[in-house]
């Protein structure tokens, strides 16, 4: 009897922190950081923090995406920079805001498009496929650009990457749009659901009627329209495109998504983990800027404390 009990204590409390670690261990995070700094509670901090995890909340709401199919897309910050440029051109030449926009996030979903139909047509694996965009699109950018950044955009641009509605920042309000959509479609949708299928077991996908080419095309299409989504935010924010915009967004993105509990493997995981593991790093990278640690230990402590979170979530599994 008493081994019976100790059996159903052992699953409850493995069920608990499978459900609420993440949780606990981002509430521990802000406690720690909050009786280090008195700054890291006030309100403008906090502002600061939701404001500044935007772009990589954005971009890691199409990573999620795509490692639940078990990909991989390492293009995304090349990406962010290319539509950037492509964008902040067609407004320094005249061209409306509207359009101008629209051109841009339609250069950053054909980019993710080539990488879906690459992937599912040629069958290289997503991490050489989307390597290589990585590349193209880093060289078009600078080529585009001659290498120089493009600035003195018009207001009505800058007022996504600036404005505010009330007093919420708009970055915020659009990346919180994005988080909102995003789970809809995950957990609401047919296609949501074939996502999670592909990432489970893409053979049995197929034989149950799943377009798995269609699907994964689709998945690194959103991917690209969201990381262009993403670089404008960050271009109005900037008042300028850089064609080196976004060096190493793509392991930001990938360690938000990871941290969050979605599985390489593919078919385990969601939004609401990706947004916690977002909030983390963004809370994290924070507390390291109150606490006055040198910029050149910050990424070692990141890393430290994401590969801690890493061993910890795998730990949870096995128990």
């Amino acid at each position: 009897m008493s081994q019976a009990i100790a059996t159903e204590s052992a699953t409850r409390r493995r069920e608990f922190l499978q459900r609420y670690g993440l949780i606990l261990s981002f509430l521990l995070l802000c406690l720690a950081l909050s009786l280090l700094s008195d700054r890291f509670l006030t309100s403008g901090n906090i502002v600061n923090i939701l404001r500044q995890s935007t772009i990589n909340g954005i971009i890691a709401v199409g990573m999620t995406f795509v490692i639940l199919t078990a990909g991989i897309d390492l293009s995304v910050g090349s990406i962010l920079a290319l539509s950037s440029v492509i964008a902040a051109s067609m407004l320094q030449g005249g061209m409306a805001v509207p359009a101008a926009v629209a051109i841009g996030l339609g250069a950053g979903a054909a980019c993710g498009l080539i990488n879906g139909v690459v992937i599912t047509r040629t069958r290289v694996p997503p991490f050489i496929t989307t390597l290589g965009m990585m590349t193209i699109a880093r060289g078009l950018a600078l080529v585009y650009t001659e290498g120089r950044p493009i600035t003195g955009l018009p207001d009505g641009f800058r007022f996504i990457g600036t404005g505010s509605v009330g007093p919420i920042p708009t970055p915020i309000i659009i990346a919180a749009a994005t988080f909102i959509i995003g789970y809809v479609f995950l957990t609401r949708t047919s296609l949501g659901q074939f996502i999670y299928a592909i990432g489970n077991n893409p053979i049995a996908a197929r034989y149950a009627g799943v377009s798995v080419s269609l699907n994964i095309t689709l998945v690194y299409l959103l991917s690209g329209l969201l990381a262009a989504l993403a670089g404008l935010i960050l271009t109005a924010r900037l008042d300028s495109a850089q064609p080196t915009a976004g060096l190493g967004f793509e392991f930001d993105a990938i360690a938000a998504v990871v941290v969050g509990g979605t599985s390489f493997a593919g078919g385990m995981g969601g939004l609401g983990g990706t947004l916690i593991g977002v909030l983390i790093i963004a809370v994290l990278n924070n507390g390291l800027n109150l606490l006055n640690i040198s910029s050149f230990y910050q990424p070692v402590v990141s890393g430290i404390v994401i590969a801690l979170a890493l061993l910890l979530h795998r730990a949870i599994e096995r128990s």
